[in-house]
C-alpha cells in the first residue's frame, strides 16, 4: 500500500510539473532543460561515460535552439539547422534500432558514447520544445497530446499484456512485454487520438491517428532500447530520482525516442 501511495504521489508531481510548464514557453524551456540534465546524467551512468562534455554540448545545443525558436524575431537559418539535426538524430536512432535487433550488446566505444549523448538524448529535448512550437506558433497542446498518447499506450500495453499477453515481444530484453500488449497499447492510443483531436482542436483526427501509430511504434522501440542499455549496465532502473518509478529517463525514454519522428511528421503535414 505504501509503495502504491509513493508511486502515485511521485507520478502526480511529475505530471503537475509538466502541465504547469506547458502554460508558458519560458517555463517549458526551463523545465525541460533540467529534465534533460537529469536524463543525461542517468544515461551517462548507464553507458559508463564519465566525461563532462555531454553537459556542455547539451546546454549549447538546447539553449541555442530554444533561444532561436522562441526569443528571436528572425527564423533565418533555423529550418536548415533543424533539418541537419533531424537527419543526424534519426540516422543515429536507426542505428540504435539495428543494434537492438542484431547485436547482443550495443557497442559503446568512446566516440559512440559521445554520439549517443548528443544525437540520441540531447537532440531529443530540442525536438520536444520544437514540437511545442509547431508552425512557428506556441502550441503546447500538441506536445501535451503526444504525452497523453505515450501514457495511454504504456498503460494499456501493460494492462492488456498482463491479462491477455501470451506471445513475448522481445523476451531477452523485456520479458514482460508481449505482442498482445503492444497491440492493445496501439489500439487504445488510436482511440485516444480521436478524443485528443476533438477536445484540443489542434490537428485533424487523421493526423492524431498517425501520430498515435508513430508514438506507439517508436515509443516502444525507445523503451526496449533503454531496457537493453540497463541490461548491459546490470541495473533495474536508470536512477532513483522518482521514488517508486526509478529514474526520470525511465519515464521519458519513449517520448525521447519518438520526438524526432513526431516532429518530422508535423513538418510533413
Amino acid at each position: 500500500m505504501k509503495e502504491i501511495l509513493v508511486r502515485s504521489f511521485t507520478g502526480l508531481v511529475y505530471i503537475s510539473l509538466l502541465m504547469v510548464s506547458l502554460l508558458n514557453e519560458h517555463a517549458l524551456i526551463i523545465l525541460f532543460y533540467f529534465f534533460g540534465l537529469i536524463c543525461l546524467a542517468e544515461f551517462k551512468k548507464l553507458i559508463g561515460y564519465k566525461s563532462f562534455l555531454p553537459f556542455i554540448f547539451f546546454t549549447i545545443l538546447y539553449l541555442v535552439f530554444g533561444y532561436w525558436q522562441f526569443f528571436m524575431n528572425s527564423h533565418t537559418g533555423l529550418d536548415e539547422a533543424t533539418q541537419i539535426l533531424q537527419v543526424v538524430t534519426i540516422f543515429v536512432q536507426l542505428f540504435l534500432i539495428k543494434d537492438l535487433f542484431t547485436e547482443k550488446r550495443i557497442p559503446l566505444f568512446i566516440s559512440k558514447r559521445f554520439i549517443l549523448t548528443t544525437f540520441y538524448l540531447s537532440s531529443a529535448f530540442v525536438f520536444l520544445i520544437l514540437i511545442a512550437n509547431y508552425n512557428n506558433t506556441y502550441e503546447p497542446l500538441i506536445l501535451f497530446g503526444s504525452f497523453v498518447l505515450i501514457w495511454t499506450n504504456d498503460t494499456f500495453a501493460f494492462l492488456v499484456g498482463k491479462n491477455f499477453g501470451k506471445q513475448k515481444l522481445f523476451e531477452k530484453i523485456s520479458p514482460k512485454k508481449t505482442v498482445e500488449g503492444f497491440l492493445g497499447g496501439l489500439l487504445f492510443a488510436s482511440i485516444a487520438s480521436y478524443f485528443i483531436a476533438t477536445f484540443t482542436e489542434t490537428l485533424t483526427f487523421n493526423h492524431w491517428l498517425i501520430l498515435a501509430i508513430i508514438i506507439s511504434v517508436f515509443g516502444t522501440l525507445g523503451d526496449l532500447i533503454e531496457s537493453k542499455f540497463k541490461r548491459q549496465a546490470d541495473v533495474k532502473d536508470s536512477g532513483i530520482i522518482m521514488p517508486g518509478h526509478g529514474g526520470l529517463l525511465d519515464r521519458l525514454d519513449s517520448i525521447i525516442f519518438a520526438a524526432p519522428f513526431i516532429y518530422l511528421f508535423l513538418e510533413i503535414i
